[in-house]
């Protein structure tokens, strides 16, 4: 008999991948594909969704294509983990969108999110659904479309259109149109979703004008989600997990218990600490959000949103051409003695937690004739830490306790100068995992808790391994200084 195995799809920013599992989390084929970013206007992100679906269906192909050389094995299930936020809107008939996705990172709907701000909705949003008033989420984005796109309220109106975050999109075309649904983990990214009654707000809905008739059905991350069209990867594979990246990290990481925390250094930088069974309501512009639900039963974690990270290293490579590649910046960073007072604030597209300021923009600070590529690059990966420092911040106020430690990912956690900073400037212990693939690892584990491939949250408790700590060793005094110099740029860009 062949082993089973999971096909998990990790369906990110700016490239599309697939990595196949074996029961002891061994990889037996992996494969990556990046695709088109489009920037139409300024502070606008949009996605071409078939670039997104053709880039996914081949990465799979690939990665069970090397599954298969490696030996007698068979997929048993599919857990997606995907890109939060971004909108798509289809055609149920045809399956073609009507517009391009649009990103989380887009900010055309700042205009009309201060108009809601106005009207004073943001203390009913928060309270139904966890969020703040911001272009980052899907809603108005969802409005926008339905807006400008010529017919695409009409259609939707009267049935013919369907709304989805990308999960639900894959998920439709791996099905073969014969499942509309997403996970209570995406639904709730979307500011249209009732954390307390676990399905979509018809208040928030009327008041921004989108008709339920387009929103998927909300099912728990291990469901049954149906299966693939056979055409597409050569059998019928159940489709049984499904979490937004950020809550699969934190599944991969098994910070499965109140107080466990984890933060992800990829495009964006998102910290998760788990609250347990009660939603735990901000007092400083924190996200609650959905950590996973179970049999129905769903687990909440505070959020802290950082906009740009890994994608500010890659912004010093492609647009100023200050590095190569993203491995020289820790090279440049070790070469240096101290950041020369040297500060960037990288508010590419706004700052988010706890700021949540989308007028701001990006720039730097302390600059003098000498500053050249090592000051830049370890700025950068200095950002990172204060970015992350602002949100444990905001978690301490909420009245979470200290953590014992800060689990790390994503592929900025391969670079050892910027997590042993991290340690530093949060005063706390920095544990990187030995499978650094946590966001797929997390998607799989969700798939296979569905088919009982994995037996339990201890069963995943007992999988994750450490493979670096980083402890602090930054005096107090240095310590402070570089916070209030951090603080002092930040308040520079902010736009009010």
């Amino acid at each position: 008999m062949p082993s089973h195995t999971i096909l998990a799809i990790d369906q990110g920013t700016t490239s599309s991948r697939a990595i196949v599992f074996d029961e002891n989390e061994a990889i037996l084929g992996v494969a990556k594909q990046e695709f088109r970013q489009i920037y139409p206007d300024n502070g606008w992100v949009e996605h071409d969704p078939e670039d997104i679906w053709q880039t996914t269906l081949s990465v799979c192909r690939e990665a069970m294509a090397q599954m298969q050389a490696a030996g007698d094995y068979r997929v048993a299930a599919i857990g997606i983990t995907n890109q939060r936020e971004t909108v798509v809107v289809w055609d149920r008939e045809t399956g073609k969108p009507v517009y391009n996705a649009i990103v989380w990172q887009d900010r055309r709907t700042t205009e009309f999110c201060q108009q809601l701000h106005d009207e004073g909705l943001e203390s009913t949003i928060t309270d139904k659904t966890g969020l703040l008033i911001d272009p980052y989420f899907s809603a108005t984005k969802l409005n926008w479309v339905l807006t400008h796109v010529d017919g695409a309220r009409r259609q939707a109106e009267a049935g013919k259109l369907a709304f989805g975050t990308i999960d639900s999109f894959l998920l439709w075309r791996l099905t073969g149109g014969k499942t509309h649904a997403t996970d209570a983990s995406n639904a709730c990214r979307t500011m249209l979703f009732n954390l307390r009654e676990q399905q979509w707000d018809q208040e928030l809905l009327d008041r921004l004008g989108i008709p339920m008739a387009m929103m998927p059905e909300v099912r728990d991350c291990a469901s049954d989600f149906g299966t693939t069209d056979p055409s597409l990867l050569g059998a019928e594979i159940p489709i049984t997990g499904i979490a937004g990246d950020q809550q699969a990290a934190a599944m991969g990481q098994a910070c499965v218990e109140p107080g466990m925390i984890k933060s992800t250094y990829g495009t964006g930088c998102f910290a998760l600490l788990n609250t347990g069974n009660e939603p735990v309501f901000s007092r400083n512009r924190l996200l609650t959000t959905v950590a996973y639900r179970l049999k129905g039963k769903p687990c909440f974690s505070l959020e802290g949103s950082i906009f740009v990270a890994g994608s500010a290293v890659k912004w010093l490579r492609d647009s100023m051409g200050v590095i190569s590649g993203s491995a020289e910046t820790e090279t440049l960073a070790r070469g240096q003695t101290s950041n020369k007072n040297v500060y960037l604030v990288p508010a590419f597209t706004g700052l988010g937690a706890p700021h949540w300021d989308p007028r701001a923009r990006g720039a730097i600070f302390g600059m003098t004739l000498d500053t050249g590529p090592a000051e830049l690059a370890r700025a950068t990966l200095e950002a990172m830490a204060y970015q992350t420092y602002d949100l444990a911040v905001a978690m301490r106020d909420d009245g979470a306790q200290p953590p014992k430690a800060l689990r790390v990912d994503g592929g900025m956690a391969a670079n050892n100068w910027m997590l042993q900073f991290l340690a530093d400037i949060l005063s706390v212990t920095v544990e990187r995992p030995r499978n650094l693939e946590t966001t797929a690892l997390g998607a799989a584990y969700l798939a296979g808790l569905q088919i009982g491939m994995f037996n339990s949250f201890e069963d995943i408790k007992q999988r994750w391994q450490c493979d670096q700590r980083y402890t602090p060793d930054l005096a107090a005094e240095q310590r402070e200084r570089l916070l209030a110099g951090w603080q002092r740029a930040v308040e520079r860009v902010r736009s009010s």
